[in-house]
């Protein structure tokens, strides 16, 4: 395969190699789906044995900081979005530039991860046997930490995955090697950051809100 000609040899044509692209990718999103569906799970019946615990617990995680990350990756799925459209009307530069922008915000919404992550462990909201709040004593407020640190940390390695894919796809457009007749890796990265950020929507709640 090569930049002028993108059609793989065990394929006839481009839209039978773009279905199977797609296929393959559903099956990665559903996966990790499944994958956090087990965490949301398991979540709710630590909730149900420890209802008061994970109250208290929650109305210490920062709600405008979960806030403010909930309306950065609202608006990188945004941004993405724009870029699979530009790529469809075989604006190379255009998507390079909105892909770009995701990007950035993947790495402000991960650099404010960290910010929050560094605040809770100085005051002892850590993970299993790390925990070690005065303030929050008791199990149902650790085990709430731990699935928080458990379910947003792999969130975050998500993100950070994300972002490296939206950067090199970014740079690929830039450099003119997808065009409006082939450009199903911009479709897929497009599918995978969606999916990112559609997880983050089920997190913030039942991290920040349900207090």
């Amino acid at each position: 395969m090569s930049a002028s000609d993108p059609l793989r040899e065990q394929y006839q044509d481009l839209a039978q190699q773009a279905h199977a692209a797609q296929l393959g990718m559903w099956c990665v999103l559903v996966s990790e789906i499944l994958l956090f569906s087990a965490l949301f799970a398991l979540y709710a019946s630590y909730r149900l044995e420890f209802p008061d615990g994970f109250r208290a617990a929650a109305r210490h995680t920062a709600l405008g900081l979960g806030t403010a990350m909930t309306v950065l990756l609202i608006a990188s799925s945004l941004l993405v979005a724009l870029g699979v459209d530009a790529m469809r009307r075989d604006a190379g530069r255009a998507c390079r530039a909105w892909f770009a922008g995701g990007a950035a915000i993947g790495i402000a919404f991960l650099v404010m991860k960290a910010a929050e992550y560094r605040a809770h462990l100085r005051v002892g909201l850590a993970p299993a046997g790390h925990y070690t709040s005065a303030e929050l004593p008791g199990r149902g407020p650790q085990i709430f930490f731990s699935l928080y640190y458990v379910a947003t940390g792999l969130h975050a390695i998500h993100v950070a995955v994300g972002v490296g894919v939206l950067a090199v796809l970014a740079w690929r457009a830039g450099r003119g090697r997808y065009d409006a007749r082939h450009f199903t890796p911009i479709e897929l990265g497009g599918m995978y950051w969606h999916l990112v950020d559609a997880i983050w929507i089920f997190l913030w709640p039942l991290f920040y809100l349900l207090r």
